[in-house]
């Protein structure tokens, strides 16, 4: 549940920062910290074991200057909860600074080739390892930045997504992604970073959700650009976020929960507005209606989900089978993906998610459609990575939720 935060432009980047890491508190976390480039080329990394509030007494006596910075909180895995162990992690010249979410499955085999020639860590974590490695390339090869973090990439095994800085390119930013959402803002002449919108609705409205094995280069006075692992150059979508700024605060309860709880009605009505003609009797869903054929031929239903996503899955067996007379199975994901399932091209998998972007999830949906089956999604988070794999699907349009145990979502799922 770490979170990311990214800024480059003409503004002062600590103050949003901070206030970025701030809007991602709701996902748990044990460490923060930020890295800056100021002026002189000077990069500097700040981070300490605690909250948010923490690293900002920490860094009240520091020079926190610069238009260009990235930021991070932490959820231990690789390490114990500490200074050493949060991010960002430096290079071993503490030319580049790296920030991560995910897990580098063979960090430890990297690690130990990298020690052997030379190289000296600071921290225990799988993170330090990825940017160590693309200095070690970047040196080793006399390449560029991108090219070394695209090669660095090439040996990763695992999920990250991920940001980096260079000193010596003080009016850049280098950030990519595998099997973990990032999101990249565009203002004017400036870009933002998050591992979700939350960081970035207060500035601007147009995003770009970068694809898995995809390198996004923000240069100031440049536009976005985006290449695939091989280096060849993406026309990535920009897109308009279907969010406001009173959709992330808490509007005057005392927490996420509670306000998402009340905010159940409203939620419900926008899940189906556009849909239920009262008129004519009908509910007209366009993904159904366009793919009505694969549907009315499904031998058999296949809803794939986690957590509370996977509740309102056992919801809609009964519903489906008592209405449409369909055999149903509700598999957990993560079991679904590694049991070896049988799946036939006359199936139709249901894929639930409300981030779009839960990874069993979308693992099970990859190994559907490699299978020939007709895959539908039903997410909350448009444009997030799930919708972009599925064949056809329907958006619940209940707009974020904050609190980690579901409410809306899980209604309108349902619904």
């Amino acid at each position: 549940m770490c979170g990311i935060v990214g800024y480059i432009g003409n503004r002062e980047a600590y103050p949003i920062l901070i206030k970025g890491l701030k809007r991602l508190e709701y996902r748990g976390y044990d460490s923060a910290g930020a890295a800056l480039v100021n002026q002189n080329g000077e990069l500097s990394v700040y981070k300490t074991k605690g909250k948010v509030s923490d690293l900002e007494t920490f860094c009240q006596d520091k020079d926190i200057s610069g238009c260009v910075g990235i930021a991070h909180t932490r959820w231990a895995t690789h390490g114990e909860p500490s200074s050493l162990n949060a991010h960002p992690h430096y290079s071993e010249s503490k030319n580049l600074a790296i920030i991560h979410n995910g897990i580098i499955e063979n960090y430890a085999d990297l690690k130990k080739k990298l020690i052997s020639d030379g190289v000296h860590f600071r921290s225990d974590t799988d993170t330090e390892v990825i940017v160590q490695l693309i200095e070690y390339i970047q040196t080793k090869k006399n390449v560029d930045l991108l090219t070394a973090v695209r090669l660095a990439l090439h040996q990763l095994i695992g999920a990250y997504a991920i940001a980096l800085l260079d000193k010596r390119e003080k009016n850049q930013i280098i950030a990519a992604r595998k099997q973990s959402p990032l999101v990249i803002g565009i203002g004017d002449n400036e870009f933002f970073l998050g591992s979700d919108a939350t960081p970035i609705i207060e500035y601007t409205d147009k995003v770009v959700y970068l694809d898995d094995d995809n390198v996004a280069v923000m240069r100031l006075g440049e536009e976005l650009k985006v290449v695939n692992n091989m280096n060849h150059e993406m026309s990535p979508e920009v897109r308009t976020l279907d969010m406001n700024l009173g959709q992330i605060e808490k509007g005057g309860y005392p927490h996420f929960m509670l306000k998402e709880i009340f905010e159940q009605p409203e939620c419900l009505e926008n899940c189906m507005r556009g849909r239920v003609n009262v008129d004519a009797n009908k509910v007209m869903l366009s993904a159904v209606i366009d793919y009505k054929k694969q549907l009315l031929n499904a031998k058999r239903i296949i809803i794939v989900a986690c957590g509370t996503s996977w509740h309102a899955g056992l919801i809609g067996k009964q519903i489906i089978e008592s209405f449409c007379r369909i055999p149903v199975e509700v598999e957990y994901a993560s079991e679904f993906r590694y049991r070896n399932p049988v799946i036939n091209s006359d199936d139709v998998i249901i894929a639930v998610s409300q981030s779009g972007e839960t990874a069993d999830t979308l693992a099970a949906v990859k190994l559907a459609k490699e299978n020939g089956a007709f895959v539908f999604g039903i997410c909350n988070a448009i444009g997030s990575s799930i919708p972009r794999a599925t064949n056809t699907g329907s958006y619940i349009h209940v707009g974020p939720e904050i609190g980690v145990a579901s409410t809306k979502a899980f209604t309108g799922q349902v619904t």
